[in-house]
């Protein structure tokens, strides 16, 4: 399940949840509207000794790193 991050209208708090499915809604956290807006999230990837890194050609068929197709959404 990804996790979405998520900023409040009404009380401007801010939040992260697990949904699974991406146009799924939710409710705040603090205040319970559902005047929510979801974020552009960031991620950082690294890597550590011995850890495998894969170039695009053998990280999945649309390049992202996701294992098959229909595992991100990209494709």
């Amino acid at each position: 399940m990804p996790i979405f991050e998520f900023v409040c209208s009404e009380c401007g708090s801010r939040f992260e949840k697990l949904l699974r499915r991406a146009d799924e809604t939710t409710d705040c956290k603090q205040c319970h509207s559902d005047k929510v807006t979801r974020q552009l999230s960031s991620f950082a990837i690294g890597s550590s000794p011995g850890m495998k890194t894969s170039s695009s050609q053998d990280s999945g068929p649309c390049g992202c790193g996701a294992p098959r197709k229909g595992m991100c959404s990209l494709n």
